[in-house]
C-alpha cells in the first residue's frame, strides 16, 4: 500500500520488513569494513548520528564541506560494495513508488541511538536530481520530518516503524527533511539510497 505524503513523495508502510534480517546482516558486513563514525560538519561539531557507507561512492562531511568520495577517508580504501539485497530493495521500493529503473550507486547507513537527531536538510550533493531518494527504516520507531522546498515552516511529522520505506523525487526531490530526536532507548538504522554520480 502506498500512502502519499505530497506530490512526488510516498510512504510504503512495512515494505522492507520481510527483508529486515537480511538487510541487517548486510549492515553488519559493511561496518566490519567501514565502521560507524560520527562525522564532523564544516562548523566543527560532531554529528549525533553515527554513519557508514557502501557502494561506488560514500557521503562524507568534514571541515572541507559535504561531498561524495569513492574512498573511506579514515582508511583510504574504497567503500564496501553495496549488498545485493540493498540494491534489490531500493530498486523495488522506487518502482513501487512510481520511479522505475532506479539504479542507486550510494547507500548511506545511519545509526541512531537515544537522543540522536538529523536536522532539516536537503539532499543536494548528488550530480543528478532526476533520480529519487529511497530511505529505509529498521529498528526503533522515529518521527520523520518532511517539509517543503524552502527552509522554514512547519514540516509534516510522520511516524516511521521498522520496515517502513519513504521514497521521494520529482517535484519533492529537494524537500527539506530530517529526524526528530530519538526518544526510545533502542537503536534505529536508516539506509538512504541515492544516485550520487
Amino acid at each position: 500500500m502506498n500512502l502519499p505524503i505530497t506530490e512526488g513523495a510516498v510512504l510504503l508502510p512495512g515494505f522492507a520488513a520481510a527483508m529486515g534480517a537480511d538487510v541487517m546482516a548486510g549492515v553488519q558486513a559493511v561496518i566490519q569494513q567501514a565502521p560507524f563514525r560520527h562525522m564532523t560538519v564544516p562548523g566543527g561539531h560532531k554529528m549525533s548520528v553515527a554513519m557508514s557507507n557502501c557502494g561506488r561512492a560514500g557521503w562524507v562531511s568534514d571541515g572541507n564541506g559535504y561531498r561524495y568520495d569513492a574512498r573511506d577517508p579514515e582508511t583510504g580504501r574504497p567503500w564496501p560494495p553495496m549488498q545485493p539485497c540493498f540494491f534489490d530493495l531500493a530498486r523495488d521500493a522506487a518502482a513501487r513508488a512510481g520511479y522505475p529503473d532506479f539504479t542507486p550507486d550510494a547507500c548511506l547507513i545511519n545509526c541512531y541511538a537515544q537522543g540522536a537527531r538529523m536536522s532539516l536538510h536537503q539532499d543536494r550533493d548528488e550530480q543528478d536530481f532526476t533520480a529519487p531518494i529511497v530511505s529505509v527504516s529498521l529498528g526503533a520507531a522515529a518521527i520523520f520530518l518532511f517539509g517543503g522546498l524552502k527552509r522554514g515552516g512547519k514540516p509534516r511529522r510522520i511516524r516511521l516503524e521498522h520496515g517502513d520505506v519513504v521514497v521521494w523525487g520529482g517535484p519533492a526531490r529537494l524537500a527539506y527533511h530530517g529526524i526528530a530526536p530519538l526518544r526510545q532507548g533502542d537503536t534505529r538504522y536508516n539506509l538512504t539510497f541515492r544516485k550520487a554520480l
